[in-house]
């Protein structure tokens, strides 16, 4: 057998241990979906002659120290969604909270008759399959009624006797693919189921929600 030249053989031994490396490398390397002591960023071009702009960045720098930092931008490189990282939360968007409400009943939306009616009413574009809503409920002395919601036309929850408290969590749509920016409307209706007297209702909390 002839003999190999020596460069060879140092060849070989020195490709062996790039193979090893490359294997231990592979096998110790965290995986891709996860992001360690580094950055992920997601970049829009709309053209080759046309720089970069930055739409959604993850990384595990900035205020928070080594806090996971979630910022997204729209294609003007506003920022329209980012966390908390000093506390927790959502830093932007900014979002919508229901002023105090009139705690005096007589200043309420109310209703006298005798068969349903819808006193009050609001429209708000669906972002989120699901609501939360919860509402006061009162009556004057001496009447009987009843108090419930609807949303676009279909009773949200049950029922409540005037004078308990209305709290219900469920889905407002079952197809959110085609409902997504529809406007929602929402009624508050209530009846007299006595003779005479008033049925009083008062919203307090609403928000949308995740499935």
């Amino acid at each position: 057998m002839a003999l190999l030249p020596e460069d060879i053989i140092d060849r070989l031994i020195q490709m062996e241990r790039r193979i090893n490396a490359l294997s231990t490398a592979v096998n110790t390397r965290p995986p891709l979906t996860e992001i360690t002591n580094g950055s992920l960023a997601l970049k829009r071009q709309p053209a080759p002659e046309d720089p970069p702009t930055l739409v959604a960045q993850l990384s595990t720098s900035g205020p928070g120290g080594n806090k996971p930092v979630l910022r997204v931008n729209d294609a003007y490189g506003h920022e329209v969604l980012s966390d908390d990282v000093l506390s927790g939360g959502l830093a932007r968007p900014w979002l919508p909270m229901l002023p105090p409400q009139d705690l005096a009943s007589a200043n309420w939306p109310a209703t006298t008759s005798t068969a349903w009616t819808t006193i009050a009413q609001s429209q708000n574009p669906l972002w989120q399959p699901k609501m939360r809503l919860r509402m006061l409920t009162r009556f004057s002395s001496g009447t009987s009624g009843q108090v419930r919601v609807m949303v676009g036309g279909v009773q949200f929850g049950s029922t409540v006797t005037a004078g308990l408290v209305f709290d219900h969590t469920d889905l407002v749509t079952t197809n959110m693919q085609a409902d997504f920016g529809k406007d929602l409307t929402v009624e508050i209706q209530a009846i007299v189921t006595s003779t005479t007297g008033t049925v009083y209702a008062k919203p307090v909390l609403m928000y949308g929600r995740q499935t």
